[in-house]
């Protein structure tokens, strides 16, 4: 019977869902590319996006709810081609400017050079990062609280400083989360993978904004 969710023994079962979690999640990034390419084809906002952003939480939460099944994969390839498709109208905005896909590119090799060497570095030193847990929870809603903010006051250059922010929680995040995975403590690949998307992704964003805000 399809399960997720693997009770450790030992290693080797750590090591089993770490590999169904890369494997997932790699998955789950090239689904997420061609749907992200069709979302420039198609782009939506107003209420088309205020949908998607509904729809998108209730497909997290199917997601978690069924993450022991075989269902649960299938949502999270519904989640996560909702989450590309929505980046349409954002790559079309770079793609608009001077270089754009220049920056597009080099946001897309930093955010995979940083999953890569981070993660590499908690399987190879196996250091536990538990304790990163509620500093990242409060420099997450610290950086929420900032950009709602500057969507109501004009400060300069507050987006970049929240850019800068952001690689850093999400940068922690990617520690934190395959800590959980190595550990023993994250059980269950569907939600480890949703948890190591959805790092990627933000890191993704905020780095597009940096490389963007420093050639202009």
């Amino acid at each position: 019977m399809f399960n997720p969710a693997v009770p450790y023994a030992n290693s080797a079962t750590q090591m089993k869902v770490l590999q169904n979690t890369y494997r997932l999640l790699s998955m789950t990034l090239i689904w997420s590319a061609f749907t992200a390419y069709l979302g420039t084809l198609f782009p939506v906002g107003g209420w088309g996006m205020l949908g998607i952003f509904v729809l998108s939480i209730a497909l997290l939460f199917a997601t978690r709810a069924y993450r022991n099944s075989g269902l649960g994969v299938l949502l999270v390839f519904g989640f996560t081609g909702l989450m590309g498709f929505s980046l349409g109208p954002t790559l079309n905005h770079y793609l608009s400017l001077a270089h754009g896909s220049e920056v597009i590119g080099t946001a897309l090799f930093g955010t995979g050079a940083a999953f890569l060497a981070l993660s590499a570095y908690v399987q190879i030193t196996k250091k536990d990062f538990a304790f990163l847990g509620g500093f990242l929870m409060v420099g997450l809603v610290g950086v929420i609280v900032v950009g709602l903010v500057g969507m109501f006051f004009h400060v300069p250059g507050l987006s970049l400083v929240i850019s800068y922010i952001s690689v850093l929680v999400f940068g922690g995040y990617i520690l934190y989360d395959t800590s959980n995975i190595v550990s023993g403590r994250e059980t269950n690949y569907i939600m480890a993978t949703i948890n190591l998307y959805l790092d990627i992704l933000n890191m993704f964003l905020s780095l597009l904004n940096i490389i963007s805000g420093s050639r202009d």
